[in-house]
């Protein structure tokens, strides 16, 4: 669908013959107050879910008055969010729509890619779209690509975007990736992912599947590709600690739900890896927190923002679990944004946001 705003409030004109799932939906409830000469435009969103204070350190990430509040919904499965800084606009992923969104305060969301992940004429099934978004050291928007099974990025501008990709990396020794999941890039330049079989369409059981695990690679600035690991089911989520040392990555696998931390080497590679907190107990204590192990980021202290059961959970670097952002959905990913201090997260159907008291690292 193709969304027209009225210029005045941002609020979309939708066709009300179109059913909720063929829509998104903005909010943007409007108050107009006339102070001293000028218009004062205050937006309104509808808030949910809760933040749970498993430790007092939490109180010092994020404000006992802090909301929830939903930005938009409608989407099939939203993911991985990036924030833009030239424009100051949120992208995020709908992977099985295949189409990547923008959303901007006082705008709302809007299609910015279609399609974003599979960019063939021909049809297919599945979770064809992008999912993990990041920008390079030049702000160009780099994706993972489940359809076309690569990271690639756009040869556009964030501020023209054009569905036109260079494919940076789409093989392993000359074997095709599964569906690279999520990135992250280290200060050299070098951009490590994830690549789990959700993409593609029977999963492992594939017969299109031409690597036989799952693997965590980096790829080199001279176009080269190390594998990092393949000692994880379903790698998913993935980030770097503040001082680079640590790889922190998201095992989505049911029977093995860890997140892993991986001490690297000089030459980017790990050295060895602990589990840095395994979710199975709680996910026994609290069965009715949906979702698994996902998308994470990293804050200035070093603290780890992970989506999982529930919603948002938040470990110290040490892997204590200080509290969880109790979206009541299951939660995909999650990005600060602004001036580094909001954090945007991706669940299910919704993009919501929350403010904090600390910043994402790298702001």
């Amino acid at each position: 669908m193709k969304a027209r705003f009225t210029p005045t409030t941002g609020q979309p004109i939708l066709d009300d013959k179109l059913t909720m799932k063929n829509n998104i939906k903005i909010y943007s409830i409007s108050v107009f107050f006339f102070i001293f000469g000028y218009f004062v435009h205050a937006t309104d969103y509808p808030i949910t879910g809760s933040v749970e204070r498993l430790s007092p350190a939490i109180n010092d990430l994020i404000s006992k008055n802090a909301k929830i509040e939903i930005l938009a919904e409608g989407y099939v499965w939203s993911e991985g969010p990036v924030w833009v800084e030239n424009g100051e606009f949120l992208l995020y992923s709908d992977v099985p729509t295949n189409k990547v969104y923008k959303w901007k305060e006082g705008m709302g969301a809007s299609v910015f890619l279609d399609p974003s992940g599979f960019t063939a004429k021909s049809h297919r099934s599945g979770e064809s779209g992008s999912n993990g978004l990041t920008l390079d050291s030049q702000g160009q928007l780099v994706l993972c690509q489940h359809g076309d099974r690569r990271v690639a990025r756009m040869k556009a501008s964030t501020q023209n975007p054009k569905s036109e990709f260079v494919t940076l990396a789409a093989n392993y020794q000359g074997a095709k990736f599964n569906s690279p999941n999520d990135l992250v890039y280290n200060q050299r330049g070098e951009l490590y992912f994830t690549d789990p079989p959700y993409g593609l369409i029977k999963k492992e059981k594939d017969p299109n599947k031409e690597i036989e695990y799952q693997g965590v690679f980096l790829l080199r600035k001279n176009g080269n590709v190390d594998l990092v690991t393949k000692e994880l089911e379903r790698p998913n989520g993935i980030a770097l600690s503040p001082d680079e040392k640590t790889l922190y990555v998201a095992n989505s696998h049911g029977p093995r739900p860890i997140w892993m931390s991986y001490e690297l080497k000089k030459n980017g590679l790990i050295k060895k890896g602990k589990v840095f907190f395994d979710s199975s107990q709680y996910r026994k204590k609290h069965p009715d927190r949906l979702g698994g192990n996902d998308g994470m980021k990293v804050d200035v202290k070093g603290n780890v923002w992970a989506t999982g059961p529930g919603g948002v959970l938040i470990f110290s670097p040490e892997g204590e679990h200080l509290g969880t952002i109790l979206t009541g959905q299951r939660t995909a990913n999650c990005a600060f944004g602004g001036d580094g201090s909001t954090l945007y997260i991706t669940a299910d159907m919704y993009l919501m946001r929350i403010e904090t008291t600390t910043k994402g690292y790298g702001f």
